[in-house]
Parts: structure tokens; sequence; C-alpha cells
């Protein structure tokens, strides 16, 4: 039998393209697999950012109430099996591997990207385990993914920014209209855009029949002591956190619109969640670090927000990785205040990660004064060991570029064999 990392190798090689949108050919897989309704109650997630936040958020406040609830999401940082989580766990390799199979006899000749694939084991376990929820998070944009296979209970969008413009188009409309193909005729939709681009506010009123935008039908004011909500005649406290909380507040709009919202503990619950690569501050070897996915302009922004709110007194240093098809200039831009010294860093093995030359380039476009560039450009694991060697101990340290960054300073923290920071920091 195959082992769990024989089947993901086998995936990527499963399909001639990585990405190919559309939902025929998972469509009919699903409806082999008997699959469109993986639960009774489905909740779809897209956006740009904040995604993960929002279903973390819901999950953790049902897992609270005592409701039985699956959660889909990607990508993954360590292990695969992040994605795929029941009544708060991750599945376990056994599981996985025995829904791919299930998979791969229903096919037959259709071929299936990876995430479709994935998609599909997804559905066939939330299902076989008779949640009462399901979580679903959109891949890529939301009307082509393969999560739109499923007819959603409720959608959600929790931001329209630019990312992925050879996929979804070249501007806030086209991209928004994309994501807003999750939303299906008389279900309630909600949106934490603050600024919704106006092909979501069309979608909202030709085909949602109860559409809440934020800052209009809920808001949420922060301070440096968390947050307040407010929706209707419901009001809670959000403690501070490092997630956002317009994806907190999205998620908690719609519990309370399913009325599934706990009467109790929600704002103890609020306080405990915390997202691996999220805004996430770590002690290591006398070292404070701080990891973030973000990997877009509009992630950057929020990450800025955060240092600018939570300074410390000696120097940022920034060691950087990032994919080549990202606006580098953009993403450097928002920091460019923030940080002290920057060292832009590689990643051997990834075909996708941008190498010195642009990642120089990026820094050079977002204003980076050359001066505050280490244009060594060692691999991020040489950076991580070197720096934790040269900063100062009221020095900080942020890791962030994207998802392969940050999991390559995970990867080492575990490997070193910590047990008390394996429990504070890894998936």
């Amino acid at each position: 039998m195959l082992s769990l990392q024989d089947w993901l190798d086998r995936l990527e090689r499963l399909h001639p393209t990585e990405i190919e949108l559309g939902l025929e050919r998972v469509s009919s897989v699903a409806g082999a697999l008997g699959v469109q309704k993986p639960a009774p109650t489905v909740i779809t997630v897209a956006g740009t950012n904040g995604k993960g936040t929002c279903v973390a958020v819901m999950e953790a406040l049902l897992c609270s109430a005592g409701r039985s609830v699956a959660a889909y999401s990607s990508p993954h940082l360590l292990r695969f099996n992040e994605r795929i989580r029941i009544n708060g766990g991750a599945v376990s390799d056994n599981d996985l591997v025995g829904a791919f199979e299930v998979v791969e006899a229903a096919r037959g000749e259709i071929s299936l990207t990876y995430f479709e694939f994935t998609t599909l084991a997804a559905l066939w376990l939330f299902q076989r385990a008779g949640v009462a929820f399901a979580l679903l998070e959109v891949g890529l944009g939301g009307r082509l993914d393969a999560v739109n296979l499923v007819d959603t209970d409720l959608a959600i969008i929790t931001s329209v920014a630019m990312d992925h413009e050879d996929w979804l188009g070249s501007d806030r409309e086209m991209i928004g209209g994309e994501k807003a193909g999750i939303l299906r005729p008389d279900i309630p939709f909600v949106c934490a855009d603050r600024a919704p681009p106006q092909s979501v506010v069309s979608a909202a009123e030709n085909h949602a029949g109860f559409s809440y935008f934020i800052d209009r039908d809920f808001t949420v004011t922060t301070g440096s002591g968390g947050g307040l909500y407010a929706f209707g005649t419901l009001a809670l406290t959000i403690p501070p956190i490092s997630l956002s909380y317009a994806s907190t507040a999205a998620a908690i709009t719609a519990l309370a619109l399913l009325n599934v919202l706990p009467q109790q503990n929600t704002e103890a619950v609020l306080s405990r969640i915390a997202l691996p690569g999220r805004c996430q501050q770590v002690q290591w070897r006398e070292r404070t670090l701080l990891l973030d996915v973000g990997h877009n302009p509009a992630a950057a922004a929020h990450l800025a927000r955060w240092l600018e709110s939570n300074r410390v007194a000696g120097e940022t240093h920034a060691l950087v990785a990032a994919m080549a098809d990202k606006d580098l200039g953009g993403l450097f831009a928002p920091l460019r205040p923030l940080v002290d010294r920057w060292h832009p860093a590689l990643l051997p093995g990834n075909i996708r990660a941008a190498g010195a030359k642009a990642l120089c380039t990026g820094l050079e476009a977002a204003g980076v004064e050359v001066t505050k560039v280490d244009g060594r450009c060692p691999t991020v694991a040489g950076g991580l060991q070197r720096l934790l060697l040269t900063m100062g101990p009221q020095d900080r340290l942020l890791v962030f570029g994207s998802f392969f960054t940050v999991a390559e300073v995970l990867q080492q923290i575990r490997d070193e064999g910590n047990e008390e920071l394996r429990g504070q920091v890894l998936p």
C-alpha cells in the first residue's frame, strides 16, 4: 500500500498542469462519489487574505459549542494533514490514504489536479465523519475553484486584493467577480472587505438573499486593548489578537446568522486562537522571531500595521524569500519604514522562488536604501542561522514572504527537537 507521501508525490505528477480552473472534471468525480453535500451546513470562504483566520475562528467557536465541524484549508506549513481537520484535529495518514484510494477508484480516466484530488478526498472524509458543519476555504479565486462544486449555505468573502493576476484578472473588479462566484441565490453572504469592488456589491445585490457588509451591517473597531464587535443587538469584546479583526468579525457574523454562535465563553475562545505563520511571535535561542506567511501587498500592509503597534527596543531584521510571480516591490514597500536591515534569501529547489536579482530589484523598487540590504542572499536556512548568531538580544527577526519561507524556519525549530517550543509553534 502506498504511504501518504507516496500518494502526494503521485498526485503532483497526475495532471499535466499544477492549476487548471474549471468545475466540469471535478464535479463529475464528485457526482460519482456522492460528495456534493459533505455536511448539512456548508460555509464557503473566499478572499485574497484572511481566509485562514476566518475558518480558524469559526472552527474554534463551533468546537467550543460542542458542534461537530470539519475544516478544509490550504496551503499547509509542515504536514499535508493540516489541510483537513475534523473536530479540531488533523486527519491521520491512514485516513488520507484511504480517501485517496476511494477518489482514485471513482475518477476512472478523468485527470485531476493535485488540489482537485485532495479537495474530493476532504469532502469524502467529511461526509464519512458525519459532521454537522463543513468549512471550506477556496484555494484560488472562487467561481472556478474546486471547492465551488459544493453549493454553500453561507458565503464569506474576507478581502479582495491584487494577487494571482495571471489566473483571476488584472484589477480588483475582475478578481472580485471571480471570488463572488461562490455566492448562491437566497443564501446569506458576509463581506469583510471595507472597500469591496463593485463586482462584489453587484453580485450580492443580484444573487444573495441576504448580504451583510462590514461597516454597514456589522462593525469591529480596534485599539490597543483589542476590538469591539457589534451586529444588531450582539456586542462582543475581541481580545488583542494578531489575526485580522475584519475576518474575525466576519466569522462571528456568519455563526450569528446561523444561530450557532456560542452564548458563553466566546471571548475566551477568541483569546486562545492563533495561527502558525500569522504575525506569530516565537522566542528561540534567546532571540525574538516574528513569522508571517504574507506574500502580497495587502498582507504586507496588515503586517506593517502590526509592527507599528508592536515595536521592539532594538532593530528589526527582515529575512525574506518570496515567489517570483509576486509583486515584490509592492510586497516590500509597506514594510520599508519599519525594517532596519533587509536580508533577501533563497529557497533552493523551489522552481517558483525568486532569485537574488529579482529580490534585490524588488527592494530597490520599494525604495529601500541599498545600505540597508545584505546582498549576499543566502538560503533561508543559512540566513536564519547566521542572524541568530549576529542579532542583538533586543532585536527582532521578521521572517516573511511566503508559506515556504515560514515553513523552512518552522522545520528547523522542529528538527532541533525543542519539545517545549514544539507545542508553542508547530502545527
